[in-house]
């Protein structure tokens, strides 16, 4: 509990330096910056204290509206740059950048991606986003749904982004992946946790359950990428 506690405020810490950052390059004075952000996106002067000060982050709408009011990347101001500490081995980029392209399939598509000799015909696939991730062959995106992955403070993924998945990285405690559990349909994007010897699914939002998992599961890979990608 005290590792993610520390953690949490390290995350808040960071999103509190990146906003200082944006809005002195927008031209925002420090005097009465709180009260010009909560005029402009609509929220309270104390609630853009807080987030100035690292004691909060803001949710998604008020996220996007800071981003398109100081004009700036949003997985850049929510997210920052890749780093070592980030959680689960994930590497984020901001705006797109030159490298490898993999395609972006449905959820129902990566519960049988790898079992087949070849799953689907790349070439009928029309949108393939970028990464500069080094990811094998065989990886693939997911567009991000539901709210199961947003959590209300600290690191989240919520509803629209998309991941990056590596069949070939193996999974550990504490790693982002893509499972598939048995007589369901779709895939579940979700947090692996091993505890005790025991193996669970865990949602980043709280609202949602642990999920045992027991010879029941089969693992389709690791996120080894995250962004936002403003795509059909």
């Amino acid at each position: 509990m005290i590792e993610l506690m520390v953690h949490d405020e390290k995350l808040r810490d960071d999103f509190a330096r990146r906003l200082a950052q944006a809005c002195k390059e927008f031209g925002l004075e420090e005097h009465g910056r709180g009260v010009k952000l909560a005029k402009a996106i609509g929220v309270t002067p104390k609630a853009v204290s807080k987030w100035l000060t690292g004691e909060a982050m803001p949710r998604r709408e008020p996220m996007e509206a800071l981003a398109k009011y100081l004009r700036v990347d949003l997985a850049w101001l929510q997210l920052g740059k890749p780093s070592n500490s980030e959680p689960a081995n994930v590497s984020y980029i901001g705006k797109h950048k030159t490298g490898n392209s993999f395609p972006l399939i449905s959820w129902v598509s990566a519960g049988c991606w790898l079992e087949a000799v070849e799953p689907y015909r790349k070439d009928e696939i029309e949108i393939w986003p970028e990464t500069t991730v080094d990811a094998s062959p065989g990886s693939f995106w997911l567009r991000v749904k539901g709210d199961s992955m947003t959590s209300p403070i600290g690191f989240t993924v919520p509803e629209g982004m998309i991941i990056l998945v590596d069949p070939e990285k193996e999974a550990s405690n504490g790693n982002l992946v893509v499972a598939k559990l048995e007589n369901e349909n779709e895939a579940t994007f979700k947090k692996f946790i091993i505890d005790a010897g025991q193996k669970y699914l865990k949602a980043l939002n709280p609202q949602y359950p642990l999920t045992p998992i027991n010879g029941n599961c089969k693992i389709l890979g690791k996120v080894v990428d995250i962004k936002w990608e403003f795509i059909p």
